[in-house]
């Protein structure tokens, strides 16, 4: 994209050095801090103006500084663009092309708003440092986060990512208390009162203005030296935590050290600063955040209790750990040119974090981990008219919020795999050394990865892969079979189901991984790179499956004996196979180019499944379908008794009682069935949770609920219960200390069905109990909950001045809330509602997820009047309704 498609700061001044000074922080109160900034500067013309970003950033004054420290010009006129987040700073003479130093004075605030430099509040473990910053009731940590653009909330700057620069940084703080930043400490000398210091770090590598950060706070850490040596010698890796709670960072450690020595190997290039710490931060919008050597975390993504936690975080700690580890390279060390190609850095890293854990955890099974969540939901959002393709033109930046989403991360990774698929691992991971080495410590485009790519593998990757970043959506294949050969055709596909031509222009290339041959052991792996194509050699009487282990990015519509076909063979086929046999099933039942019954169909045949995977595909097939059709009662109630046909004889089968080093899939099976099973009315397994929740409220056992099935209890126990229930959870989220506690409280107490406790509930999520960066749980929850989904809308409505307030405070989380709490809709009526009520609203930084929201609910509504009476005609014929 040229230049001109972006609006970029004028380019009369480039930065190569900033060194900022922050002094005088007002610990409590105002929350004010003073800086100092200088910044080295190349004027590439003559200029009276220099222009930065700043945001809730007050410049005092401003003067260039000639090479020697002389002043050459003071500004005469500083003023401030809020739209467009920019400060000019106007001279009276004019400034010659040169070298010289802007230096700054300014004043800015540490907000509560988890962006920019912000301060986190929380309840300490233990006691902490007399001088821990404290106002009112809490404790409180500083810490930073720039992406995309708040680097300028922190402190003036050119504001953009290819406008590399070094940084120096120093800040004063209490002595007692400790300062992290991207770089080791270099020196700390006495600050301007007693009591204070000045800490100053080593100078950065080049790098972009949103990989900068820093944090203070009482905090402890644990640390592990990397077993690579680097240079000749070990780093350090550590994480930091706040007093108390550094024993709970011992496993993210253990990852986090040995995935900087695997990535050092598969990249090829050693990890590029001297130190690598982790910090976990208790207010953060985001999983985490990459910047270079001081990479940040939610509590959950960082840490666990051995014992306390449930041991699905750790898979999640691990994966998180992984992603925002290949970035030091893939993003830090190589950064995108610009916002369009966001895509290059989260869908690498998406991509290499799976790759990362599935090196370490092979018990786990990641890449079908990656199929039954990663590639099923980014093919969900593509399958929406409201999708965007891969790369998006971003025109200003302050756009780029909203497309931090499933198409950058999620479709962008998928697409990776199957490249990576295509291609073989070693040579792809070959064309990325090469890419990386190439670029390092510069800025880089899509471009310029695939060149990199097609050098390595000899292939034309530009070719395969550019409808697939530039165009929107992805193909649906339908294959037609004769006696002697199949016909295989693309088309767009779009949840539903009615793709106009001028929607369906694009040919992909698609690889089609036929597996044929009685144990499927034959494997084609030509590609369909037109609209259509014939294979000979297959044919209705061949045993064959396309798409092997859902490598390839697209739906396969098969005729419905076929389906059934490969339904009755389901041991021949891999966990992704069966994974992605499932998920198009329902995507195709949803957009009419299936059918519901041949679903039901299908799913019946998974009985005797015993993956957890596969049942994770499988429940949620089935949520779905409950949830479309749960406003009426026979279908309802059918799909219920379906449900329970279907699971309960498996989670009677692997029953209660976890076993001493049972493996972690085991695990989560146990966990979703017994949810399952009891969400669709199983008797005994209610009463057995019931029991045991007893158990546990009442005192009398403590440990009656094993701290991996705490979700399954707490949400059953508020389904079926009353107040009593809801308010035990309640009580245990204030109480609790488990790291994951609150958020599995949370989700369950959006379980009631009684709309007394939903209010509640709302008026409780909206309350200063529920940290802002947890609030869409609830709106998860209760988008979830059939039953009482429609009073989460009421609510909203009714109390739009408070709810809008609350959320503000954070975009990121405002567009979550909206976008997950109001998608799940299957009634015309309150999509229009939905679209009326923000007409008159200033909906910019959630403009994208109401869209979203519409198409889901379209998508929803007409599914269900479409398939409701052929549902319920299967499911009375196969007596379950």
């Amino acid at each position: 994209m040229a230049s001109t498609d972006r609006d970029t700061l004028p380019d009369v001044a480039k930065p190569t050095n900033y060194h900022v000074s922050l002094f005088d922080l007002q610990l409590e109160g105002s929350w004010g801090y003073k800086g100092l900034l200088k910044i080295d500067t190349k004027v590439t013309r003559a200029t009276k103006e220099i222009v930065l970003n700043a945001k809730e950033i007050e410049v005092q004054s401003a003067e260039v500084l000639g090479e020697d420290g002389a002043s050459l010009a003071k500004a005469s006129d500083i003023t401030y663009d809020k739209t467009s987040e920019r400060v000019s700073l106007k001279f009276s003479q004019e400034l010659a092309p040169s070298d010289v130093v802007l230096s700054i004075n300014f004043t800015g605030t540490m907000n509560n708003a988890m962006s920019g430099f912000y301060r986190s509040k929380y309840t300490p473990v233990g006691e902490p440092a007399a001088d821990t910053p404290k106002d009112g009731d809490f404790y409180y940590m500083l810490s930073t986060q720039f992406e995309s653009c708040d680097a300028r909330r922190a402190s003036p700057c050119f504001d953009e990512p290819n406008l590399k620069a070094t940084f120096d940084f120093e800040i004063e703080i209490p002595k007692g208390q400790t300062a992290l930043s991207n770089m080791p400490i270099q020196s700390e000398r006495d600050g301007s009162h007693p009591g204070l210091k000045f800490v100053t770090f080593e100078k950065t590598p080049v790098m972009s203005t949103y990989l900068l950060a820093w944090a203070v706070g009482d905090f402890e850490y644990v640390e592990a030296m990397t077993e690579r040596k680097y240079q000749g010698k070990s780093i350090p890796v550590r994480v930091y935590t706040t007093r108390g709670l550094k024993e709970q960072a011992r496993f993210a450690l253990e990852c986090a050290s040995r995935t900087v020595d695997y990535f050092s190997e598969i990249f090829e290039i050693e990890y590029p600063l001297p130190k690598a710490d982790l910090l976990a931060v208790h207010e953060f919008a985001m999983g985490a955040m990459e910047n270079w050597g001081l990479v940040t975390y939610r509590t959950t993504a960082v840490l666990f209790d051995e014992g306390k936690s449930d041991n699905r975080y750790k898979n999640r700690i691990a994966y998180v750990v992984a992603h925002e580890l290949a970035h030091q390279w893939f993003g830090n060390l190589v950064t995108m040119d610009w916002w369009n190609e966001l895509w290059l850095n989260e869908g690498f890293a998406t991509w290499v974090g799976w790759l990362a854990v599935d090196h370490f955890h092979p018990d786990w099974n990641i890449w079908s981990q990656f199929v039954a969540e990663g590639v099923q939901q980014a093919f969900h959002l593509d399958s929406l008219r409201a999708s965007h393709p891969i790369e998006v033109p971003v025109r200003n930046a302050l756009e780029v919020d909203q497309i931090f989403d499933h198409i950058s991360y999620l479709k962008g990774s998928s697409v990776i795999r199957m490249l990576s698929v295509h291609l073989g691992r070693e040579t792809f991971l070959r064309g990325v050394a090469d890419y990386l080495k190439s670029h390092a410590y510069g800025n880089a485009t899509t471009n310029d990865l695939w060149s990199a790519l097609s050098k390595a593998s000899g292939q034309d990757v530009h070719g395969f892969m550019d409808p697939w970043i530039r165009k929107i959506g992805f193909p649906v294949v339908t294959v037609a079979e004769e006696s002697d050969q199949i016909s295989v055709r693309q088309n767009r596909f779009l949840s539903t189901g009615d793709a106009k031509s001028e929607e369906d222009e694009t040919t992909w290339w698609i690889p089609l991984g036929i597996k044929s041959g009685q144990n499927l052991a034959t494997v084609d792996t030509r590609a369909l790179t037109q609209k259509s194509d014939n294979v000979s050699g297959i044919g209705e009487h061949t045993f064959y499956k396309i798409n092997k282990d859902l490598a390839g990015f697209y739906r396969t519509n098969y005729s419905p004996a076929r389906l059934e076909k490969l339904g009755q063979s389901l041991e021949l086929l891999s966990t992704e196979d069966k994974i992605g046999l499932l998920g198009d099933a329902a995507a195709l039942a949803v957009s009419g180019e299936g059918s519901t019954p041949a679903l039901l169909a299908l799913l019946e045949g998974f009985k005797a499944e015993t993956n957890y995977l596969v049942w994770s595909q499988v429940s949620s097939s089935l949520a779905n379908l409950r949830s479309v059709f749960s406003q009426n009662e026979a279908v309802a109630e059918g799909l219920k008794k379906f449900t329970k046909n279907l699971a309960s004889p498996a989670a009677e089968k692997i029953g209660w009682e976890f076993q001493p080093n049972e493996d972690y899939l085991t695990v989560q099976l146990r966990k979703l069935l017994i949810a399952m099973a009891g969400n669709a009315g199983d008797e005994g397994i209610i009463a057995e949770a019931k029991r045991r929740f007893d158990l546990w409220a009442t005192g009398q056992d403590k440990s009656a609920i094993h701290t991996n099935l705490r979700s399954v209890i707490f949400s059953l126990n508020v389904s079926e219960g009353g107040r009593k229930e809801y308010d035990a959870v309640k009580a245990e989220y204030l109480r609790t200390d488990s790291v994951d506690g609150k958020e599995i409280c949370l989700a369950a107490m959006g379980r009631t069905k009684e709309p007394a406790l939903v209010t509640d509930y709302l008026d409780f999520v909206f309350s200063d109990k529920v940290a802002i960066q947890d609030m869409h749980s609830g709106a998860v929850s209760l988008a979830a909950n059939s039953r009482v989904r429609h009073l989460l809308w009421e609510y909203i409505k009714t109390n739009w001045t408070s709810v809008e307030a609350r959320l503000s405070s954070n975009n990121v989380v405002f567009e979550r809330f909206i976008r997950m709490g109001l998608s799940k809709f299957a009634d015309h009526q309150i999509g229009d509602d939905i679209a009326t009520f923000f007409q008159s609203k200033n909906t910019g930084s959630y403009e994208r997820a109401l869209v979203i929201i519409s198409d889901n609910i379209r998508t929803n509504a007409s599914y269900k009047e479409r398939d409701l009476a052929l549902a319920l005609e299967w499911l009375r014929a196969h007596g379950f309704a």
